[in-house]
């Protein structure tokens, strides 16, 4: 506000506008926390067409901070003619290949500023060949921060939701689930898992805490919208069980977003059980629901992914990989591993229990869950 100039500020803040807003407090229809917002919206949206539509002296640093501001302020919001215009300067931003501290400060914000297109539908020509050269990039010289390189990544996979063709990209050319990979097994080794005390947890841990939820946000993402899956996801399972091991006795929000993770991954229709049994998530389920003590929401999702599971089984059997005698190996082995940790006196006891819950929207209930389970 400071920096714009006397006639910006009074061609966006007009009279008329004021006198609009004005009856609308009056006659209750808007809120004054409502009216600062729509002001600035205002006003970002009218800079933005003016400056864009200049043919000479067009101030490319403005547009990109107001494009960065308005994202951050108004989420996915966007009327098509803005995105048009917003796109292109934040990629140009996010392109940029300086290494010194302001650019990479200036490229972090330009992608962070990119997830505030949200899950809205956008061509691929106008960003697809930039996203990938910014990935691609960072994978052979890591360039970006771990904000950057995961705001990247989130942008990319948010667009899996309007766009299944940008599957082969994402998982074969620009290998998602190996990066994955690399980023949750560094994290496991570099964080602190041993402090226990919540003032000691602050600073750096608390800091990384936070990346790994990012992480898991873009991963669960990947789970519930990308249908292809090859080799190393039996890896990906084991690196988010290593991960659960870690955080089990200091991070309950961390080891919350693995079972959560996992009960995705075990009702995704392309995983293959195989994968969750080698990866070790079978054993983490039965690990979470042993415990003393049971936070409800880990609770109902362990036991999605144990009732998932065995559902693969029942009826007739979902040959996983093409041949009937494998297929019936694999279920062997999974019904071998619930049996050894009462795999039937948990869906004995919990079955009933989940169709109930499930007819009255159970991740909605306001209640202790875990008090109607016996603690096996």
């Amino acid at each position: 506000m400071e920096e714009m100039r006397r006639e910006n500020f009074q061609s966006v803040f007009t009279k008329e506008l004021f006198d609009k807003i004005d009856e609308m407090i009056e006659e209750k229809k808007i809120r004054m926390e409502n009216v600062r917002m729509l002001m600035k919206r205002v006003a970002f949206e009218k800079m933005m067409i003016e400056e864009d539509q200049k043919k000479e002296e067009k101030d490319e640093k403005l547009l990109t901070d107001v494009c960065e501001c308005y994202a951050l302020m108004f989420d996915c919001m966007i009327p098509g003619n803005l995105l048009v215009i917003r796109l292109p300067y934040l990629l140009k931003a996010a392109s940029n290949k300086e290494e010194n501290e302001e650019a990479k400060e200036e490229v972090e914000m330009a992608l962070l500023a990119l997830t505030g297109f949200g899950y809205c539908e956008i061509s691929e020509e106008l960003y697809l060949n930039e996203i990938k050269e910014i990935i691609l990039y960072h994978q052979e010289h890591r360039n970006l921060t771990r904000l950057a390189y995961q705001s990247a990544w989130q942008f990319l996979i948010n667009r899996l939701d309007n766009d299944k063709s940008l599957e082969d990209t994402i998982m074969n050319e620009l290998h998602f689930v190996r990066e994955a990979i690399k980023e949750l097994e560094e994290l496991t080794r570099n964080v602190n898992w041993k402090k226990e005390k919540e003032e000691e947890r602050r600073g750096k841990e608390a800091k990384e805490e936070i990346v790994i939820l990012r992480w898991f946000d873009i991963i669960m993402d990947n789970i519930s919208q990308c249908k292809l899956r090859n080799e190393e996801f039996i890896r990906f399972i084991g690196s988010i069980v290593g991960l659960y091991r870690a955080a089990k006795d200091s991070l309950g929000r961390i080891c919350g977003v693995c079972i959560f993770s996992i009960a995705l991954a075990a009702k995704s229709e392309p995983e293959k059980v195989d994968d969750l049994l080698k990866g070790g998530a079978i054993d983490v389920v039965f690990e979470e629901l042993y415990q003393q003590t049971l936070e409800d929401e880990n609770v109902c999702n362990c036991l999605d992914a144990v009732l998932a599971i065995s559902g693969r089984f029942e009826g007739k059997m979902d040959d996983e990989n093409g041949e009937d005698e494998n297929g019936e190996e694999i279920r062997k082995k999974v019904f071998e591993k619930m049996e050894e940790e009462g795999y039937e006196d948990i869906i004995t006891s919990f079955h009933e229990t989940i169709g109930f819950l499930n007819k009255r929207l159970y991740y909605q209930l306001s209640l202790n869950i875990s008090d109607y389970f016996v603690n096996i």
